[in-house]
C-alpha cells in the first residue's frame, strides 16, 4: 500500500516538473529530497528522460526527409539570389543617380518647411512675448514718469497675465526676478511722497487753517447779513466748506486727483483761487496713491497704523504753543490756524477715504486737542493784563470755535471756558478803570462846573443825565451843582458797560444772560473799583473840607443817576428793566456809603482844626487878671468855623429816599464841632500840669467861653451853648462874691453829685497855700494877700487830676473864697 502511494507521489511530482517553468521546481525538488525515498524518484526520473528520448528520435526521424528537401530547394534558390542581388544593385544604381537632383531638391524643400515652421514658432513666440516687451516697457515710462499706482497695476497684469504666456524664456526670468524688486521701490517711493505730504501739511496747516478761519469769518457776516434769506435757501456747513466724495480710481488705472506730488498749492494760486475750500489748497494725491498702494500690496494696515500714529506726532507738536504766545495776538492766531489746519485735513481724508481714518480716530484727536488747547489758553491767557489783547483774544477763540463747529466738531467746551475767561476780563477791567477813576479824582478841581453857553451845557448835558428846570431857566453863564468828576465817572462806567457786552457778545448766550453778566459785572466795578477809589479820595492827605463837601454832592447826583444806567443796560441787552430776577445795581448803597465817609471825615477834619487852634492857646494861668476880650487864638477859631460852616450851606437840602438828608450834615457838623470845642476847652482845666489857676485865668477863660456862645448864637446855622456844655460840666466860675459851688439850678443833689469834677479847697488849706506862697502868712488874714490861688487837690481814692483824664464822679465843689485888694 505504501509503494503504491509513493509511486503516486513520485509520478505527480514529475508532471509538475514537466508542466512547470524551470526556475519553480526548487520547492517540488525540494519535496522529494525532504523524504526518504529518492533514490526510488532517481530511478523512476531515469525512465521518464528514456521515454522522452525514444520519442524524440522518432519525430526526427519522420521529418528528417523534408528537411534534405528543403536544403536541396534552398541551394538552388542561392544562384538566383545572386542574380537578383546584382540586379537590385545595378537598379539602386541607377536610381540613386537618377534620384540625385531629387533629393536635392527635397533637400531644399525640407529646409524651407524647416524654416517656415521655425517662422511660425517664432511669430507665435513673438506674439506672447511682445506684449511682455510692451506691458514692461510701459512699467519702465510709468516709474520714470513717478505714476506709481498705474505701475503697479501694469505690475500686476505683468507678472499674472503676461509673463506665464511668453514662456521660459531668460528676459522673462530676469523680469520675474525683478517683479519683487519694482514693487518694494514703488511701496518705498510712495511712502517717501507721503512722508513729504505729511511734511508739508506739518509746515503749511496754518496757510490752510487761516483760509479755513477767513471762510468762517466771511459765511458768519453772510449770515449776520442774510439770516432770512438763508432760512429760506437752506444753510450749508459753516467754514465754507464743500463735503468731499469718496475718491474712486479711474477705469485705466490711474491714481485719484493729480499724480504730481505737489503738497501745498502757492499763495498765489490762493488768492487767484478765491472761492476754493481750505481743502482745496492742499494736493492729497500722495495720500490716496500711498493708501491704493498699500491696499494692492496687501498692506493696507499697515499703512493705516503708520499714518494714524504719524498724524498723532503731529497733532502733539501742533497743539504745543510757544512760550511766548501771550505776548502778541498773532501768537494766538498762529496757534489756532495751525490746529484749525490739522483738522481740515483729518475731516477731509475722513470724508474721501474709505478707512484710513474713522469717526472714532478723528473724535479721540479732537478731544485731546480740545483739552490740551483749554489748558494752553488758560495758562497763556492768565498772563495777560491788556482788556483791549484779551477781548481780540476772545474774538479769536469764538472764531476758532465757529470753524471747527462748522466741520463737525463739538466746541461747548471752548465758550465754557470763555466764561471763565470772561471773569479774568471783568478782573482785568476793574483794574484797567481803577486806575480811570483814580486819575479822574486825582485832577478834578472839585468845583462846580461852570457853563458860559448854551454849546458848553449840551456837551455836559450829553455826558450825564442831570435834570434841574430851575438851573435851566437861569441866564448864562451858571454852575452846575457837581464837579468835572460826576460826567467823567459817568462816562467811564458807559465805557466799562460797553467793554463788559464786546465780550459778551457771539458768545451763545441768551439776551437776559448777557445783561445778567454785565450787571454783576457793573455792580464789581460800583462796589469794588469805584467804592475803593471814592474812599481813597475821601481819606488821603491834604483833602479839604470844601472837597469833602463837593465830594458829597458829586455823590448825590451819582446815585440820582443809577436808574439811568440800569435804563441804559437794558437797552443795549434788549431786555426789559422790569425782567423776573433780574439783577439790580448796587450803585444806592455804593455813593450812599461814600456820602457817609465823607460826612465822618468832615467831622473828623473839624475836629482836627480845632485841635491845632487849641494848640495855639497859651493861658497863663496865674495870670492876677484877666483881659476884658477874647484870646487870639479862639477869635481865629470861631472865624475858620463861620467859613466853614458857610460852605455847608451849599449841600443840597431836598430828601434822597434810603440817604441822609444833606441838611443834617451840616448840623451834624456844627453839632460835633462844638462839642468838641467844649470838651477841649474843658481838658484845659483839667490838664495834668495844671496845678493851680489864679482868678485872673478864670475871668479870662470866662470871657473866651462867652465870646463863643455870642457868636455861635448868631451865626445861621446856629452853635450849641459852649458856655451851657461847660457848666454842664460843672465847672463855675466866680463872677463877684465868693460862694459855695453848687450844681446849676434845677438839678437834685444826686445829678450833682454825679457831675461835679472839681476839687473842693478847704479854706485851711487854701491858706496854708497862700502862706507858702508869701512867706509863712497864714489863712486867717486873707485880705493881707494878693488874688487867692486855687490849687487842684487830689481825689478821694487817692489818684491826683495830673494823672487823669476821665474826671472821677465823686462830688467835689469849688472852695470858699475871698478877693480882697492888698
Amino acid at each position: 500500500m505504501a509503494s503504491v502511494e509513493v509511486a503516486a507521489e513520485h509520478e505527480r511530482i514529475l508532471r509538475e516538473i514537466e508542466s512547470t517553468d524551470p526556475n519553480c521546481i526548487g520547492p517540488t525538488l525540494r519535496s522529494v529530497y525532504d523524504g526518504q525515498e529518492h533514490g526510488l524518484f532517481m530511478e523512476k526520473l531515469e525512465g521518464r528522460i528514456r521515454n522522452h528520448d525514444r520519442e524524440i528520435e522518432k519525430m526526427c526521424n519522420h521529418h528528417f526527409q523534408g528537411f534534405v528537401d528543403s536544403i536541396t530547394e534552398l541551394l538552388k534558390v542561392r544562384g538566383e539570389a545572386q542574380k537578383l542581388k546584382g540586379q537590385v544593385i545595378q537598379t539602386n544604381h541607377n536610381l540613386q543617380n537618377d534620384g540625385k537632383e531629387t533629393l536635392n531638391t527635397m533637400d531644399e524643400l525640407r529646409q524651407c518647411r524647416l524654416q517656415q515652421r521655425n517662422i511660425a514658432t517664432t511669430v507665435d513666440k513673438l506674439t506672447h512675448c511682445l506684449p511682455v516687451l510692451e506691458m514692461y516697457s510701459k512699467l519702465q515710462e510709468q516709474m520714470k514718469t513717478k505714476r506709481y499706482y498705474p505701475a503697479l497695476r501694469t505690475l500686476d497684469q505683468l507678472e499674472h497675465s503676461c509673463l506665464p504666456q511668453a514662456g521660459a524664456y531668460l528676459f522673462c526670468t530676469i523680469m520675474a526676478e525683478n517683479i519683487p524688486r519694482l514693487r518694494a521701490h514703488i511701496r518705498d517711493v510712495s511712502m517717501s511722497d507721503l512722508k513729504d505730504f505729511l511734511e508739508s501739511i506739518r509746515k503749511h496747516s496754518d496757510k490752510i487753517g487761516e483760509k479755513a478761519m477767513k471762510q468762517a469769518l466771511l459765511q458768519r457776516s453772510l449770515d449776520g447779513a442774510n439770516t432770512q434769506q438763508q432760512q429760506r435757501g437752506g444753510g450749508g456747513r459753516q467754514g465754507g466748506r464743500k463735503e468731499p466724495q469718496a475718491t474712486e480710481l479711474d477705469g485705466q488705472g490711474g491714481s485719484p486727483r493729480s499724480e504730481q506730488d505737489s503738497g501745498i498749492l502757492d499763495v498765489e494760486d490762493e488768492e487767484e483761487e478765491g472761492g476754493l475750500g481750505a481743502h482745496d489748497l492742499v494736493d492729497f494725491s500722495p495720500v490716496y496713491r500711498c493708501l491704493h498702494i498699500y491696499t494692492v500690496l496687501g498692506a493696507r494696515d499697515t499703512f493705516e497704523n503708520y499714518y494714524r500714529n504719524q498724524r498723532r506726532k503731529q497733532a502733539r507738536l501742533v497743539l504745543q504753543p510757544h512760550s511766548n504766545m501771550h505776548e502778541t495776538l498773532e501768537g494766538y492766531r498762529r496757534y489756532f490756524n495751525q490746529i484749525v489746519g490739522f483738522f481740515v485735513v483729518e475731516d477731509h481724508v475722513l470724508h474721501t477715504t474709505r478707512g484710513l481714518v474713522n469717526r472714532a480716530y478723528v473724535e479721540e484727536l479732537w478731544e485731546l486737542s480740545l483739552s490740551k488747547t483749554i489748558a494752553a489758553l488758560r495758562t497763556h491767557s492768565s498772563y495777560c493784563t491788556d482788556p483791549d489783547l484779551l477781548l481780540d483774544l476772545k474774538n479769536l477763540i469764538v472764531l476758532f470755535a465757529d470753524t471747527l463747529q462748522g466741520y463737525g466738531f463739538p466746541v461747548n467746551q471752548l465758550f465754557d471756558m470763555l466764561l471763565e475767561m470772561r471773569d479774568q476780563y471783568g478782573e482785568i477791567l476793574l483794574k484797567k478803570w481803577n486806575t480811570s477813576f483814580r486819575q479822574i479824582l486825582d485832577l478834578d478841581n472839585y468845583s462846580p462846573i461852570p457853563v458860559a453857553t448854551e454849546e458848553d451845557y449840551r456837551r455836559v448835558m450829553g455826558q450825564f443825565p442831570f435834570q434841574d428846570p430851575e438851573l435851566e431857566k437861569t441866564a448864562f453863564p451858571k454852575k452846575l451843582p457837581f464837579s468835572a468828576f460826576v460826567p467823567k465817572v459817568y462816562c467811564q462806567i458807559k465805557e466799562f458797560i460797553y467793554a463788559c457786552l464786546k465780550f459778551s457778545e457771539d458768545l451763545h448766550r441768551s439776551s437776559t444772560e448777557i445783561d445778567d453778566m454785565i450787571r454783576k459785572s457793573t455792580n464789581l466795578l460800583l462796589t469794588r473799583t469805584l467804592s475803593h477809589c471814592l474812599q481813597y479820595a475821601i481819606k488821603k492827605k491834604n483833602v479839604g473840607l470844601a472837597e469833602l463837601v463837593q465830594i458829597i454832592i458829586n455823590t448825590t447826583h451819582l446815585e440820582q443817576s443809577c436808574h439811568f444806567l440800569e435804563e441804559f443796560i437794558s437797552n443795549i441787552t434788549n431786555v426789559p428793566p422790569g425782567t423776573i430776577n433780574a439783577t439790580k445795581l448796587y450803585g444806592t448803597s455804593t455813593f450812599k456809603d461814600a456820602r457817609h465817609t465823607a460826612e465822618e471825615e468832615i467831622y473828623t477834619n473839624l475836629n482836627q482844626k480845632i485841635d491845632q487852634f487849641l494848640q495855639l492857646a497859651d493861658y497863663d494861668w496865674m495870670v492876677a487878671q484877666g483881659g476884658g476880650t477874647a484870646s487870639d487864638y479862639l477869635s481865629d477859631l470861631i472865624a475858620f468855623l463861620c467859613s466853614t460852616f458857610t460852605v455847608f450851606t451849599h449841600l443840597p437840602g431836598e430828601a434822597i429816599e434810603h440817604s441822609t438828608l444833606p441838611g443834617k450834615v451840616a448840623q451834624t457838623a456844627c453839632m460835633s464841632a462844638c462839642k468838641h470845642l467844649s470838651t477841649s476847652l474843658l481838658q484845659l482845666l483839667l490838664e495834668s500840669d495844671v496845678r493851680q489857676v489864679s482868678m485872673g485865668a478864670l475871668h479870662q477863660f470866662n470871657t473866651d467861653v462867652k465870646e463863643c456862645e455870642t457868636v455861635g448864637s448868631l451865626h445861621s446855622v446856629g452853635l450849641v451853648d459852649l458856655l451851657s456844655r461847660l457848666r454842664t460840666a460843672n465847672l463855675q466860675i466866680p463872677e463877684g462874691q465868693p460862694s459855695h459851688c453848687a450844681g446849676p439850678a434845677g438839678e437834685d443833689e444826686g445829678h450833682q453829685s454825679q457831675k461835679q469834677h472839681v476839687c473842693t479847697i478847704p479854706q485851711e488849706r487854701a491858706g496854708q497855700a497862700e502862706a507858702h506862697r508869701h512867706g509863712g502868712q497864714t489863712a486867717e488874714e486873707p485880705h493881707r494877700h494878693p488874688p487867692v490861688l486855687i490849687e487842684l487837690l487830689p481825689l478821694a481814692d487817692g489818684r491826683h487830676w495830673s494823672g487823669q483824664r476821665r474826671v472821677n464822679p465823686t462830688r467835689v465843689a469849688l472852695g470858699t473864697f475871698a478877693a480882697r485888694a492888698p
